[in-house]
């Protein structure tokens, strides 16, 4: 009877056993790249998802699926659910916008929610025009609130969809590839399979506190400006005036440059 755990990279020293490859493998499987697709969709489809650090989650997927195959997937499929969840999360955050109207920027300023990262993504569209909704894919806090932004500015639904579908790609199953390649440089593949418990435990662990360290500064400036006596809750008019006209959405970064 064949060893089938020849195919795994020996790991002969791990400081964390659970968090050893094979024991993944065997324990998560799959539910381990749903759960890094339902970061990515949550990123770009839900209000909170800034906080996230995708664009290190990607690469990091990619690389291991290289060196580890920690999805127990090839890496084909891998970049394939993970462009998939971009897209879907991209669309799911343009028909809140739609649907949901200016009202959706009606709140009290938290660590969720600012008026100044609204209005980051307005100067990113004022600048790249329709192609804001591919390039915000990989800045991060734009790429949260462009879907939205596009959804209440009633940008052509079709073309919205097009561009986010070539973000979703390019960033999100582009990223990840990159990742992978990233295993194919020996002193990389070699310092991974040696220090991949290791560097598992920093994915899981510094994406959590990075979230956190996001929400509490967010939280601590809303606050600050709160105590001083700043407005610190959007109303009806002044979330229509965070509401994009119809003609940025049709325009390109040479208009721009012509206004």
């Amino acid at each position: 009877m064949s060893d089938d755990r020849s195919t795994f990279p020996v790991i002969n020293t791990a400081l964390i056993p659970w968090l050893d490859p094979e024991t993944i493998i065997g324990g998560a499987g799959p539910w381990a790249l749903l759960v890094v697709c339902a970061i990515v969709f949550a990123e770009t489809g839900l209000l909170v998802g800034f906080l996230l650090p995708g664009d290190t989650l990607l690469v990091i997927s990619g690389l291991l699926t290289h060196t580890s195959l920690v999805f127990g997937v090839d890496i084909w499929w891998v970049c394939l659910a993970i462009g998939f969840a971009a897209f879907l999360g991209g669309e799911v955050g343009y028909l809140i916008g739609h649907k949901a109207g200016p009202a959706v920027f009606e709140r009290k300023e938290s660590g969720v929610f600012s008026v100044k990262n609204v209005e980051r993504t307005n100067a990113f569209f004022e600048r790249f025009g329709a192609l804001a909704i591919i390039l915000a894919r990989f800045v991060p806090v734009v790429r949260t609130f462009a879907p939205v932004a596009a959804g209440v500015g009633h940008m052509n639904y079709r073309k919205y969809t097009l561009y986010n579908l070539i973000g979703a790609l390019i960033w999100g199953a582009g990223l990840t590839y990159f990742g992978f390649l990233l295993g194919y440089i020996p002193p990389v593949a070699d310092f991974v399979k040696e220090y991949i418990d290791l560097i598992l435990l920093a994915a899981v662990g510094g994406t959590a506190l990075i979230t956190l360290w996001h929400y509490l500064r967010e939280r601590s400036k809303a606050r600050k400006a709160e105590s001083a006596g700043e407005d610190v809750i959007t109303d009806e008019d002044e979330a229509e005036h965070l509401v994009l006209d119809a003609d940025v959405f049709e325009r390109g970064p040479e208009d721009h440059r012509e206004r």
